[in-house]
């Protein structure tokens, strides 16, 4: 394709070829380029364009009728460039080898279509893996989270950043950095976990392994999208300053700070009144101002034109544009909108400042600069394009290595598991012999594959039942009922299967989809924290067949496990592990594999504590005056093992017997504990501090995260672990609404969980009250070193 436009002569002039110039800096070339360009021309580089969206089916999101429809025809939408193409691979199912091909000579054309010759940045989601037919299945985030290894989490992002690139993908829109506030939300399962240092330790690790890796990573979604009124999605959010300083938004400093991350997409949620799309302060004043943000901010999708048609502060699209331009976001997603015609209408008519789109395309500019688009002889494909492959050995050794450290053992009484070899197994349940069980909304074969059932899967996806059966042959298999429904018309045969076994393995939980297509997953929320369909009869008809029961369960999100649990022997968790989560499950059943995930989020005994979660203040707990018990079945961090650990020797640098060890405002704490494995076998113990703040000039948490590390040790070993604390970590927002180092007397506590301290090591801050801001320091430094080896 050629271009039809008229050759402007500032390009043959040597002025005018300055931003070709590779030498110069990119925001040169950007400031070199733009006075170069038309309104249109401007306006066409803060945009997307969905190729191949479904505007008749709602196929990805409820209102995507209203908002593709009107996509104007390839040659037309392409005329003067294009900010960035959506989903090329994650539309439909598209072999790797011809989808990379079929971008390349889609960017040819957009080169060719505009004056200038500029590709698009292509962007794709990548939560749990390359959302590409054919890739490999990753964890979800809540098993990130599980398996406390932001190291592993780093290698998977690198493994998927890699996939990526091979195929010609730019920018992925992950990680998500919400905090979970409320487990009845159905994007719990997107998150890492409930607690903001853990979420953000971990998503750090994500953004540098995709960064490095070449591709953008886009931190989601800023911010509070996750503390909803009620669990529901897109819901308004009744949210205090302090909430939103001290829980929601430290993991995207983290990110930012710690990972490199060059984009960010805004939230869904509007806080006190205000959406976030049009939240100056927020994505102006505190992320760029404040933080020193330069990257390029997208808008989640259709969610300009939302401050219209949901929100209700616009009266129009073109008002909705401005509003999003002055607030900060710099291009519209996932396909041209708002930031198509009623902008350049909008800037025309002077409603919109053409300086607010200026500055908006300078960091788009920037970015693409920064990539090597606007490089002279760019070409997006490689020339060992026929060898890519989405699905290796290698991505999959990574994600079996990331199931197996996300599986948590909650309960195991008497040493049920793991189980003998010797016994007769009764598998039964509704997700026992469900692939799709394994895996979280966004993969592939859960976001798009369903709605194309005649592809297939395209990658192998064993199931518990599959998997277990190959390491245990003396297994039968009943599902006893579905996944939803109100159907227990098998529930008597699977309880007369479990009563005729040794052992029953009840497998229950969710089933991943989008908008109420699933029981878990965005637009999935839950009225309550029971288990999906009449999982919970089945669960109460099993266990009152008196045979020993092993409870599995396979979901999004924590489901209320009280009374009706307490029969069962043992209890294991698992968060959507991936496309390799039913071998990693059946390894830790048998034994091949010792359990080591802790939990992520706490496991309530009943709904009534919602939407409690364990950073809850004196207040949020057990109290004389409510009949209501919020006290988790398993709290945060709990986890067991197949062999015991021996804590000794907890110190704190500096201490002696007059009182409380000091820790200046402005220093760092050290503190240290020797753990040995005491069994027979080969285990990794995760080791937690958290911050116990007693007398504060605000309310705080009882106990709340500030470091952890995994500790594998053979029999008999041991090893010294150490922390580095700075007191920065020991911030809050104050009386006055700034971050604060307030001096007194603190603990820092060594711990299996939130719940099972093992050392109280008393501190006191010491110093006037000190404020920290966005250079504070983020994070504890954890050291392992050998101990004594050897068996005691």
């Amino acid at each position: 394709m050629t271009s039809q436009l008229p050759v402007d002569d500032r390009l043959t002039s040597p002025d005018g070829d300055r931003w070709r110039d590779p030498a110069l800096r990119p925001d040169e070339r950007a400031d070199a380029l733009i006075p170069l360009m038309s309104l249109e021309e401007k306006v066409a580089q803060l945009a997307g364009l969905w190729v191949g969206a479904d505007a008749s089916g709602e196929g990805v999101a409820p209102h995507q009728t209203d908002l593709v429809e009107h996509t104007p025809p390839w040659p037309e939408a392409i005329r003067y460039g294009l900010g960035q193409l959506t989903r090329p691979f994650g539309t439909a199912p598209v072999d790797p080898v011809p989808g990379a091909r079929s971008l390349a000579v889609s960017q040819a054309q957009i080169v060719a279509a505009s004056r200038f010759g500029i590709p698009a940045q292509v962007h794709e989601e990548c939560l749990t893996g390359f959302a590409a037919w054919r890739a490999t299945v990753y964890p979800a985030p809540l098993s990130w989270g599980a398996a406390f290894d932001p190291k592993l989490v780093e290698e998977m992002a690198g493994r998927i950043g890699r996939s990526m690139r091979a195929a010609g993908v730019h920018q992925g829109l992950a990680p998500v950095l919400d905090v979970t506030r409320d487990y009845r939300w159905g994007r719990t399962e997107e998150t890492i976990g409930e607690d903001p240092y853990l979420v953000g330790t971990t998503g750090a690790a994500y953004v540098r392994g995709l960064e490095r890796a070449g591709v953008v990573a886009t931190l989601k979604h800023f911010a509070g999208y996750s503390a909803s009124r009620g669990g529901r999605n897109l819901a308004p959010v009744p949210m205090g300053r302090r909430e939103l300083a001290d829980v929601i938004l430290p993991p995207f400093e983290m990110a930012l700070r710690l990972g490199g991350a060059r984009s960010v997409m805004h939230s869904y949620a509007e806080i006190d009144g205000v959406p976030a799309a049009a939240d100056e302060e927020l994505l102006t004043g505190l992320l760029r101002d404040r933080w020193g943000f330069g990257g390029v901010l997208v808008a989640d999708y259709f969610a300009v034109r939302f401050l219209q048609s949901l929100h209700g502060v616009a009266a129009d699209a073109g008002q909705a544009a401005g509003l999003a331009l002055r607030a900060g976001i710099d291009v519209e997603l996932p396909t041209v909108d708002a930031y198509g015609a009623p902008l350049v209408a909008a800037v025309r008519s002077g409603a919109v400042a053409e300086t607010l789109v200026d500055r908006a395309l300078r960091r788009v500019l920037i970015q693409k600069i920064e990539l090597g688009l606007l490089d002279e002889g760019w070409q997006e494909l490689p020339a060992d394009v026929d060898e890519l492959r989405l699905d290796d050995e290698t991505g999959r050794s990574v994600a079996l290595r990331l199931a197996r450290q996300s599986v948590v053992l909650l309960r195991n009484s008497g040493g049920l598991l793991p189980l003998a070899a010797d016994k007769q197994v009764a598998l039964i349940g509704p997700v026992a012999d469900d692939p799709m069980a394994m895996l979280g909304c966004y993969s592939f074969p859960l976001h798009v594959g369903v709605q194309y059932p005649e592809h297939g899967v395209g990658v192998e996806i064993p199931s518990l039942r599959t998997a277990l059966h190959q390491r245990h042959p003396r297994l039968t298999y009943l599902p006893g009922t579905a996944i939803t429904g109100d159907d227990t018309s098998g529930i008597a045969a699977a309880v007369e299967a479990a009563a005729e076994a040794d052992v029953c393995v009840l497998a229950v939980g969710d089933r991943a989809g989008m908008f109420g297509r699933g029981t878990s997953g965005e637009g999935c929320d839950a009225v309550d924290l029971d288990l999906p369909g009449v999982q919970a009869e089945l669960v109460r008809a099993v266990l009152a067949a008196g045979t020993p029961v092993v409870l599995v369960v396979l979901s999004g999100r924590p489901y209320a496990l009280g009374a009706q649990v307490d029969d069962a022997a043992a209890i294991v968790q698992a968060f959507f592990p991936g496309q390799l989560g039913g071998q990693a499950l059946a390894e830790v059943l048998t034994g091949e594999v010792n359990p080591s995930g802790r939990l992520p989020v706490s496991v309530p005994r009943h709904g009534g504590g919602l939407p409690g979660t364990y950073l809850s203040p004196r207040l949020g707990h057990r109290t004389q005056v409510s009949s209501v018990d919020p006290t988790p079945a398993f709290p945060f961090g709990h986890g067991l093992s197949y062999t015991t650990f021996e804590w000794s020797d907890a110190t704190v640098a500096g201490a002696d017997h007059s009182g409380p060890a000091p820790w200046p405002v402005d220093g760092t704490a050290t503190v240290g504990v020797t753990v040995r494995n005491t069994g027979s076998w080969v285990g990794t113990e995760v080791v937690q501090l958290y911050l116990h703040d007693p007398v504060a000039q605000t309310t705080r948490p009882v106990v709340r995260l500030v470091g952890y590390v995994r500790v594998p040790l053979r029999p008999g070993e041991a090893a010294r672990v150490t922390f580095e604390v700075p007191a920065d970590v020991t911030s809050f927002t104050g009386l006055r609404g700034r971050r604060v180092v307030e001096p007194g007397d603190v603990e820092l506590r060594l711990a299996r969980s939130s719940g099972a301290p093992e050392a109280h090591l008393a501190l006191r801050l010491v110093g006037t009250e000190r404020e920290v801001g966005h250079d504070r320091e983020l994070v504890s430094r954890a050291h392992v070193a050998p101990a004594t080896r050897g068996r005691r």
